[in-house]
């Protein structure tokens, strides 16, 4: 028996991994985060499947259902939204796991700010503009940031920053980010990226909190920050330049 943790995306059923696919459509037990996985996922399971909503169970439920499924030796489909590496909440899962001795693999998934750099059609690292991208939030009722994770802290290095959890204290991340960015730094927050509903709010750090306020958007959106959202007077890269001599490509020069 093996639980698969799987990344299911951002939400458009289409965009999960065809591994992850495969492996929902042969295992005989589902568990997903029902408020954030589409139910379009659900109907590659099989017939007569025992499909699970964990939203509204804790931890030791949870861990109740998989030891159930170790018990009857039925492979478990664990769904969880986006990317596994990042929030997701598999890491104390897997932790009982390795207790119990019960065996897994995990499938990664399509993450949120790649989801919403593409609705965008933004590329967030460009020359000389932004070579980093900070995955981050802000301290919740759940977790708190340890003590040298802050917004100034990343945003004194001029990153772009991809702020998960945050949406409900724009008014704070605009407050630690402006002294830093400028009121003019491009800022956007996309909602729901890739589900029918999405919306994109592009703005300013100055103008983002107001907008964000007439929407209504409270949760499930992702914060966007850095000049490179909006750049374009850019220096082409070097990985393409007919000058830069590269491996599969031998050039003529010195990258510029």
């Amino acid at each position: 028996m093996t639980v698969h943790f799987i990344g299911a995306g951002p939400g458009a059923a289409d965009l999960i991994t065809l591994r992850g696919r495969d492996l929902i459509a042969r295992c005989p037990v589902c568990l997903y985060a029902g408020s954030l996985i589409p139910r379009d996922m659900l109907a590659w399971c099989p017939p007569q499947a025992r499909i699970v909503d964990t939203a509204p169970l804790d931890l030791d439920a949870i861990m109740a259902e998989i030891t159930a499924a170790d018990a009857a030796g039925q492979d478990v489909a664990r769904l969880h939204s986006g990317d596994l590496s990042v929030w997701s909440a598999m890491g104390e899962q897997l932790r009982r796991l390795d207790t119990a001795g019960i065996a897994y693999t995990v499938t990664p998934g399509v993450p949120a700010f790649a989801a919403a750099a593409a609705v965008l059609a933004r590329e967030l690292t460009l020359p000389e503009v932004a070579q980093s991208v900070v995955l981050t939030r802000t301290s919740g009722r759940a977790t708190v940031m340890p003590p040298g994770e802050t917004l100034a802290a990343f945003g004194a290095t001029g990153a772009t920053l991809a702020i998960h959890l945050s949406i409900h204290v724009v008014d704070r991340v605009v407050a630690e980010l402006m002294p830093l960015y400028g009121a003019d730094c491009p800022a956007v927050v996309v909602f729901r990226a890739s589900w029918p509903d999405e919306q994109v709010i592009q703005g300013t750090l100055g103008s983002l909190a107001a907008a964000v306020a007439a929407t209504g958007v409270e949760r499930t959106a992702l914060i966007l920050v850095g000049p490179a959202l909006s750049a374009r007077d850019f220096r082409e890269s070097a990985l393409y330049s007919n000058g830069y001599d590269r491996r599969f490509r031998p050039g003529g020069g010195d990258a510029a």
